[in-house]
């Protein structure tokens, strides 16, 4: 006897309230004395279910009584509707898995947690930018994953060389529409980029995390460092400060305001691995900014000024002559 196919029995008669043996077997593609051995199982293990013969009849709950299998609260229901609702639209599973959670919710929670599966829809796509799609590789990422059977990884580096490693899968990252695979390896932990990835195949070896493995503070320690290596060089930068939005926008957590300048304009600090980046994402602004130092940062600039004026100048003065 399984307990999925008892947990479905209860969920049933919970939304229709009352139900026959042969509509339980037809619904769960059993026999009909397997759908009254489940029945006389839930009577057994204590389930209010009773029958009532004749014309009519059927198995019921008594008086109606519900059972909570989630153990949710009314706001854990709602937060968690809140989160998946959006993730039905895209992922059939998500909507079967979301819509049997519903019927094992007390009435009393019902109506709130489908009103809050409604109430977003997710378009990860930004104006004008093509439809964002989940990498076919990260499905069979998150199988292995889930399965915890080890990986054999064709990967190519940041060098353009291709390696071949046996990793055991950890979890997986979606930051900003780029995947990451979490894994261990003979050298310890290691993060690949999933779209570097060239081939994945699921093995039958079995892979093991950690006990005291926690993928969120892994992650974290990851973009911390990774943060580090992006804010080598700082710039202090002069600017109008309806340009701070802007700026903002431009380099993130690299943009610090270090506070107003005395000539209405207000003094940044802005961070970046070279000075060549920050120039290159400066170098558009004119004169709307000013850079204070460091000087690599402000040669850069003159630099790629001069390489401008140098193409554009000549080419305009071939138009007129």
């Amino acid at each position: 006897m399984r307990a999925d196919r008892l947990v479905a029995v209860l969920l049933l008669m919970q939304a229709r309230g009352r139900v026959t043996a042969s509509e339980l077997a037809e619904e769960l593609e059993v026999s009909v004395a397997t759908a009254r051995r489940d029945l006389e199982a839930l009577s057994a293990a204590g389930v209010p279910v009773y029958p009532q013969p004749g014309r009519g009849g059927g198995w019921s709950l008594v008086g109606g009584a519900r059972t909570d299998l989630s153990g949710l609260s009314a706001t854990e229901a709602q937060a968690l509707f809140l989160l998946l609702g959006p993730a039905t639209s895209v992922v059939p599973e998500a909507k079967s898995a979301l819509r049997k959670l519903l019927r094992a919710l007390p009435g009393t929670f019902r109506a709130d947690a489908e009103a809050a599966a409604r109430a977003i829809v997710v378009d990860p796509a930004g104006w004008g930018a093509r439809e964002r799609r989940r990498p076919q590789l990260v499905e069979i990422l998150q199988n292995a994953t889930v399965r915890h059977l080890k990986v054999d990884l064709t990967y190519t580096n940041r060098a353009g060389e291709q390696r071949r490693r046996l990793v055991a899968p950890w979890g997986l990252i979606d930051k900003d529409d780029i995947w990451y695979l979490m894994a261990g390896t003979d050298d310890g932990q290691r993060t690949f980029r999933v779209d570097r990835i060239v081939e994945a195949v699921v093995t039958d070896l079995p892979s093991q995390r950690p006990d005291d493995f926690e993928l969120s503070q892994a992650w974290q320690r990851v973009v911390d460092e990774m943060e580090r290596r992006r804010s080598r060089v700082s710039a202090t930068v002069l600017a109008d400060a309806r340009h701070l939005p802007v700026l903002r926008d431009q380099f993130g957590r690299h943009c610090v305001v270090d506070g107003p300048a005395g000539d209405g304009r207000v003094r940044v600090r802005l961070s970046a691995p070279t000075p060549l980046m920050i120039a290159q994402q400066l170098a558009g602004w004119g004169a709307a900014v000013e850079v204070e130092e460091p000087d690599p940062v402000r040669a850069e600039l003159a630099r790629l000024g001069s390489e401008l004026t140098e193409r554009y100048a000549a080419r305009r003065e071939s138009a007129t002559g």
